[in-house]
C-alpha cells in the first residue's frame, strides 16, 4: 500500500471520510494535517503551512500528497513544484477509487467519461500554464497542438458517450420487458458504506461483495426477490458522497437513471452515525436524488444498523431527520436481519396502495421497533 500525507479540514467527520477515501484508493495515511481553510489562492494552504508540510514530507517521504478539496491545475502545479511529489485533490482521489472498483464494461466506461470530464475542466488552465512554460509535458505548446489536445479529449468523450448510450438503450429494453411481464421494481440508494449491499444480500440471498470501504458498488445489479409469494426485482446502485461533483453524477447517469424508473426506492440511512454526520449524509442523499428527479413519495427509509442503538436514541435521530410524521420508515439491521421482513411487507403495502389510492396503513414507532 502506498503512503500518503493527508491535508483535510479540522472536523472529525470530514477527517474520517477523507481517511476512508484514502484507504479505499489504496493509500495508507501516515500523517494528517488538519486545517480550518483549504482555499488559499496559490497553494490552497498558507505559505507557512506549506513550509511545515515540506519539512514533514522531506522526513516521511510519502508517495503522494492528498488534498481533501478541489484544486485548480495551477494550485496543484504549485504544490507539486514545492513538494516534489504527486498531489491528488479530492476529485482525483475519488476517480482513483472509481477506476479500481469498476468491474463491468459499463462502469469502466462511466469512470472513463468522468476522468475525461475532469481533464476537460482543467484543459484551459493547463494550456495557459503551458504558454508560460510552467506545465510539464506541455512545454512550448502551439495553437495547433492546443486544438489537437482539446479535440482529442472531445473525441474520446463522444466515443465513450456513444457506447454508454447504446448500453442505456439496452437497459431501456430490459425495463420495458420487465414492465410487460408485470414485475414491480425496487432500488436501493444511500450514502456510500451505509449498508446497501449488505441489505441487498439479506433481501435476495445473494453474496455480493460487501465492505465498510467506500464505493464497493459501482454498477447496478438486479435480482429477483419474493415478498408474500409475489415476485419483485430489486437493484443495488452506486453510493452517494458529499461534494460529489455534478459531472461525476452525470457520468453515472446510465446506472443511476434506474432510480427514476423504479416503483420504490429504499433509502438506506446509517442510523448509528453521529447526529452531525447523519444530517450531512441524509442531506447529501436527498439532494442527489432530487437532482436525479426522484419523487419523495416513492421513497422508503430503512434506518440501518439500528441494532447498535437503544430505542430512545433512534427516536431522537428520527426527529432530527424530520421523519416522525412520515409513515414510510422502519429501523432495520441488514447484518442481523432485524425488521427486514417488516420492510418487505411495508414495500408491498405501499405498492398496493398506489393501485388502490387508499394507503392508510400507519407504521407506528412501537410496532416497528420489534423484531
Amino acid at each position: 500500500m502506498k503512503s500518503a500525507i493527508l491535508i483535510t479540514y479540522d472536523k472529525e467527520d470530514v477527517v474520517n471520510e477523507a481517511k476512508g477515501l484514502c484507504d479505499a484508493a489504496g493509500f495508507q495515511v501516515v500523517h494528517t494535517m488538519k486545517q480550518k481553510f483549504l482555499k488559499k489562492p496559490k497553494y490552497g494552504i498558507s505559505g507557512g503551512i506549506l513550509e511545515n508540510l515540506e519539512e514533514i514530507a522531506g522526513k516521511i517521504r510519502p508517495d503522494v500528497i492528498v488534498f481533501d478539496e478541489v484544486l485548480k491545475p495551477s494550485q496543484n502545479y504549485n504544490l507539486a513544484s514545492v513538494l516534489h511529489r504527486e498531489v491528488l485533490d479530492r476529485e482525483a482521489l475519488i476517480l482513483e477509487i472509481f477506476e479500481s472498483r469498476a468491474s463491468s464494461s459499463e462502469s469502466k466506461l462511466q469512470v472513463k467519461l468522468a476522468q475525461l470530464r475532469y481533464e476537460m475542466a482543467r484543459a484551459k488552465e493547463k494550456v495557459r500554464l503551458s504558454s508560460m512554460g510552467e506545465q510539464p509535458g506541455f512545454m512550448g505548446i502551439g495553437k495547433f497542438e492546443v486544438d489537437v489536445y482539446y479535440n482529442d479529449i472531445k473525441h474520446r468523450m463522444n466515443t465513450v458517450r456513444s457506447k454508454l448510450e447504446k448500453a442505456g438503450k439496452q437497459r431501456e429494453l430490459h425495463r420495458q420487458g420487465r414492465k410487460r411481464m408485470g414485475f414491480k421494481t425496487i432500488s436501493l440508494a444511500g450514502y456510500t458504506s451505509a449498508g446497501k449491499t449488505t441489505l441487498f444480500n439479506m433481501m435476495t440471498g445473494e453474496t455480493r461483495d460487501q465492505s465498510s470501504e467506500l464505493f464497493t458498488t459501482l454498477s447496478t445489479t438486479t435480482r429477483r426477490v419474493t415478498i408474500n409469494q409475489e415476485p419483485f426485482l430489486i437493484s443495488d446502485t452506486v453510493g452517494f458522497i458529499s461534494k460529489l461533483p455534478a459531472y461525476m453524477i452525470d457520468a453515472f447517469k446510465s446506472t443511476l437513471e434506474e432510480l427514476g424508473h423504479t416503483d420504490i426506492i429504499i433509502v438506506i440511512i446509517d442510523i448509528s452515525d453521529s447526529i452531525f454526520e447523519l444530517k450531512k449524509k441524509f442531506s447529501s442523499c436527498m439532494r442527489t436524488l432530487s437532482e436525479l428527479g426522484v419523487e419523495k413519495d416513492r421513497m422508503v427509509y430503512a434506518l440501518n444498523k439500528s441494532d447498535l442503538l437503544e430505542n430512545n436514541e433512534i427516536e431522537e435521530k428520527i426527529e432530527t431527520l424530520n421523519l416522525v410524521d412520515n409513515k414510510k420508515w422502519i429501523p432495520v439491521s441488514a447484518k442481523t436481519g432485524k425488521n427486514v421482513k417488516q420492510l418487505k411487507e411495508l414495500i408491498k403495502d405501499i405498492l398496493e396502495s398506489y393501485n388502490s389510492h387508499k394507503f392508510e396503513k400507519k407504521v407506528g414507532v412501537e410496532k416497528t421497533f420489534g423484531n
